[in-house]
């Protein structure tokens, strides 16, 4: 018998939309069951009634596992919004008992993992009662997060096209070109685009924020961007091999602070560096904005510069911005 929409009460869809994520998230019927402490026949039971109301198949059965279809995803998307809104209804209730303010997920890329956990101490300090969580990831991965609800915030380098968000600058984030100490060029001044595009650059993977800046630098030399340099995955084996003789890299200056302190990095004095790039704080536009996200948000405004590690040298002639970065 089919069930009427109108009929299913809220704890049974939110049983069944509980159901399906486990579904997608471990991909076989008897997986899920485990993880949400049923029987596989009962898991499987709860699936046909969804599809049989709706009329649609959520999953393909594939000797793979359960793929889901556009259904099915759509079926998701909808239970992790729901998910989301529950989620603040408690912490509004709990700000409204003073119980506390509430829980608060922050995803940040790569290169902001050098100073996140600064911000984040600084921040818990002033809210302890703020729970408080820090997903780190490259670019792409941190909008599949945004795109998730998974996260509540991300700290990036350039706002996210790929969903709707709302975004606002808290700092800069000065982007330069580093080699090793010996290097030929480390004592050179003014080094010209086309002298530097002569060297061997050692870059991130595509859609890294880092490498389409360095794209664009490099735009005007011909046939430069063909070949750009070796990939590597993360700015810590970037620096590694720029440090061992590998190449130059183009990188952001708050991942080198402690490497060329203590003289293991140099920055290249390059013609149109260091180029000025901003942090920025994103939240999705249709995501309602909880107490904890309202507190860090007005954090970051406030103080979220202060937290970047600083480069005075960079701008020798200039205050700090409009930002509050001395960057």
């Amino acid at each position: 018998m089919v069930t009427s929409r109108s009929s299913r009460n809220s704890s049974g869809r939110i049983g069944e939309f509980k159901t399906v994520q486990a579904i997608i998230s471990h991909g076989k019927i008897v997986s899920a069951a485990k993880v949400l402490g049923l029987s596989p026949p009962a898991v499987t039971i709860q699936l046909r009634q969804v599809e049989e109301e709706f009329q649609l198949a959520l999953f393909d059965r594939t000797s793979d596992g359960m793929r889901p279809t556009a259904a099915g995803l759509a079926f998701v998307e909808t239970a992790q919004a729901i998910e989301e809104r529950l989620r603040l209804l408690e912490d509004k209730m709990d700000a409204i008992k003073g119980v506390r303010i509430g829980s608060l997920r922050l995803g940040v890329v790569s290169t902001a993992k050098y100073f996140a956990p600064r911000l984040m101490a600084g921040f818990m300090k002033e809210h302890p009662d703020i729970d408080m969580r820090l997903a780190i990831g490259n670019r792409a991965e941190t909008i599949n997060s945004l795109k998730n609800h998974d996260i509540d915030i991300a700290l990036m380098g350039r706002p996210a096209r790929e969903v709707p968000v709302r975004a606002s600058v808290f700092g800069d984030h000065p982007l330069v070109i580093i080699a090793p100490p010996d290097h030929p060029l480390a004592s050179a001044r003014e080094i010209s685009k086309e002298r530097i595009a002569e060297e061997h650059f050692l870059i991130r993977e595509p859609g890294s924020g880092t490498r389409i800046s360095l794209e664009i630098f490099l735009s005007d030399v011909p046939g430069r961007i063909d070949d750009l340099g070796v990939e590597m995955g993360s700015n810590e084996t970037i620096k590694q091999a720029v440090m061992a003789g590998l190449g130059i890299a183009f990188i952001s200056a708050h991942t080198i602070a402690a490497e060329t302190e203590a003289g293991r990095l140099v920055i290249l004095d390059v013609v149109g560096m260091p180029i000025r790039r901003q942090w920025f704080s994103v939240m999705r536009s249709d995501h309602a904005i909880s107490p904890a996200m309202a507190t860090f948000h007005d954090f970051l405004m406030r103080k979220g510069a202060m937290y970047l590690p600083l480069f005075g040298k960079l701008y020798p002639h200039e205050g700090p911005n409009t930002g509050g970065s001395a960057s």
